[in-house]
């Protein structure tokens, strides 16, 4: 197993974010964190990323215990913008190289093109969207063993992210990464995703292998995910 949570706790102050939450994520699988805003998916990327850590519990990435130092096997895509406004494209994608032994200048110089982004233009002047894919890039590029997106298509026209999702496949290596999308674009990443889970204010409420979801129950991922957290809508 690359990814692995072990009776994890998270609280801020008084609230909790995960509740003794137990998760394994294998290599060569693409796995959607589904949930409500507010419901810890975001959370459960900053503890795999080592940006926060767990007040009960282990996380651990290739046997190893989770701590900043993950960030050099963690590629982290934020939902934030994480820029500075004041580089260029290609000053930023420049700052990459600097910062990550594993990323690949030549492949963020494809997905540039692929994206449309123009390298000399400052960041400060890209529209959220053209942000939004400049984040992309960024994370795509990088040869991690462990990819987490967080609303990866937050601020992209339809058609953008129908044409991400289509061109996503074959920018993962399946035989070394593990890529784990969160997200309640249901719809649109469907397509990609290999495992289901859906967090519901904290507590993991299902897991569903998404080729028997359709096959045995006759469902799709989003009717799924709607069923299971009516579910638990009803006994809150």
């Amino acid at each position: 197993m690359t990814v692995k949570l072990s009776n994890v706790s998270k609280r801020y102050g008084k609230d909790f974010s995960l509740k003794n939450v137990s998760l394994a994520f294998e290599t060569g699988k693409i796995y959607g964190l589904l949930g409500p805003n507010g419901s810890g998916k975001s959370t459960t990327l900053k503890l795999i990323a080592g940006l926060v850590y767990p007040n009960g519990g282990k996380v651990e990435v290739d046997n190893e215990e989770v701590t900043r130092k993950i960030c050099r096997k963690v590629a982290y895509l934020t939902e934030l913008d994480m820029f500075y406004p004041s580089f260029t494209v290609g000053e930023m994608v420049e700052f990459y190289v600097s910062q990550f032994a594993d990323f690949d200048p030549k492949k963020a110089e494809q997905l540039l093109q692929e994206m449309k982004l123009d390298p000399g233009k400052k960041i400060k002047q890209l529209s959220k969207g053209n942000r939004g894919r400049l984040k992309l890039v960024l994370a795509l590029s990088r040869k991690s063993q462990v990819l987490l997106l967080d609303e990866p298509f937050s601020g992209l026209d339809p058609m953008v992210r129908d044409s991400i999702v289509k061109s996503l496949l074959s920018y993962i290596n399946f035989d070394e990464q593990t890529v784990i999308i969160a997200t309640h674009e249901i719809d649109e990443i469907e397509p990609l995703l290999d495992e289901a889970i859906v967090i519901f204010y904290g507590d993991i409420i299902g897991q569903k292998n998404v080729e028997t979801l359709r096959e045995e129950e006759g469902l799709s991922v989003l009717e799924w995910f709607k069923s299971t957290a009516a579910q638990m809508e009803g006994k809150k």
